[in-house]
């Protein structure tokens, strides 16, 4: 497994396709962050906090993410390599893993530099570095456990299809649907009950627990099913493929 995880992290570093996509995530979220006026602009917010950082991400990451992943498998089918993991003393498992922690470090590289958004926003307060850093923390650590969701259901998603495109299409639409989509259902439900159950099933309100600074059991017991259920889709549909 370590084998494969260094490979998927040199595919990435070893061409400029990997720093296009950590650009392109820090790039998208400083415009929006310092630059464009709006909802999201932390001049116009009026607090020094990262919470419009954080409303941001997710959404990046619906983009970020299934670029990282999309050639994941569907460039192995493509490229009629696929069948070489079938006879490698590796197991799909393993393989399907290795990818998945190759793909899900890359999303922490481009996370790390965030880090300098903390730093500039605790010297704008009226009282410097007076910056509530567990929340913070906290908050950073529901972006990982989100981007390893994510990351899950992108690795799935390219088992499907050889077309890095569809991949990241497919993989797109069904991190939106379970990043906002039980919430967008929840809205049609009148009973309160009904409505906050729907709610918990989507990332979203996981996610917003976690960013609160509350390391709820059920939150992190959530990301974790969740991601280990897509990539055990992912090794089902390998096998399914090779027979």
């Amino acid at each position: 497994m370590l084998a494969i995880f260094k490979r998927e992290v040199l595919s990435f570093l070893m061409t400029p396709v990997g720093y296009l996509i950590i650009g392109f995530f820090l790039v998208l979220n400083g415009l929006f962050l310092w630059v464009f006026k709006g909802d999201f602009n932390i001049f116009e917010y009026g607090f020094a906090d990262l919470s419009n950082f954080f409303l941001l991400t997710p959404w990046v990451f619906l983009f970020l993410i299934p670029a990282v992943t999309m050639k994941s498998f569907s460039e192995e089918k493509k490229a009629g390599t696929l069948e070489l993991l079938y006879i490698k003393p590796v197991s799909l498992g393993q393989t399907v893993y290795g990818k998945f922690f190759g793909a899900l470090f890359l999303v922490v590289i481009a996370l790390i530099p965030t880090f300098l958004y903390s730093i500039c926003i605790s010297q704008l307060g009226i009282t410097q570095g007076n910056l509530d850093w567990g929340l913070i923390y906290g908050s950073y650590f529901g972006l990982f456990f989100l981007a390893m969701s994510y990351t899950a259901i992108g690795i799935f998603t390219s088992t499907l299809t050889e077309s890095q495109i569809v991949a990241f299409i497919l993989a797109l639409v069904v991190c939106f649907m379970f990043y906002y989509g039980f919430e967008g259902v929840s809205t049609l439900f009148t009973d309160g009950g009904t409505t906050q159950f729907v709610m918990s099933l989507g990332m979203k309100s996981h996610f917003e627990g976690i960013s609160r600074g509350v390391l709820d059991s059920r939150d992190l017991i959530y990301f974790l099913s969740l991601s280990v259920l897509f990539l055990f889709f992912a090794i089902v549909q390998l096998k399914n493929h090779s027979r």
